[in-house]
């Protein structure tokens, strides 16, 4: 394995990681207004209310610890897949809510997402490759 790739392994993981967990961060001061926000936005749609609102307080944990963690190299192949089925949850609702230019974006994470899981043997750079956490 050469250096190179170790090291666009490692600075993709980690960019993408700081957009989920930026994501969260900002989110979480004001989690209560960002959920009620949600609910507002997807009035108009076929998903109920009772999905929504706690929906937004889970995706804001959720942005932050996911991110948080792909920063971290820690659990990354199951951090890669929930980030995936996030980004697949969050198409839905665009998808719901008629927001297509949004998409773009979270199709554009899923595909890093994708590429990284893809390209996991690359992840040396991490948590995950010290003993402690190998299995």
């Amino acid at each position: 394995m050469k250096n190179n790739q170790k090291l666009t392994y490692f600075l993709l993981r980690v960019i993408i990681g700081v957009s989920m967990f930026g994501h969260g961060l900002v989110r979480l001061p004001k989690i209560e207004a960002f959920s009620n926000g949600m609910v507002d936005k997807f009035q108009t749609t076929i998903i109920p209310e009772m999905l929504v609102e706690p929906f937004g307080y889970v995706l804001t944990v959720a942005e932050f610890i996911l991110g948080l963690l792909l920063i971290l190299g820690l659990l990354t192949k199951q951090v890669l897949v929930a980030s995936i089925l996030t980004m697949t949850v969050l198409v839905f609702g665009s998808t719901a809510m008629e927001n297509w230019p949004v998409i773009d974006s979270q199709l554009i994470h899923a595909i890093i997402f994708a590429f990284l899981l893809w390209n996991l043997d690359y992840n040396a750079w991490s948590l995950d490759s010290t003993k402690k956490f190998k299995k």
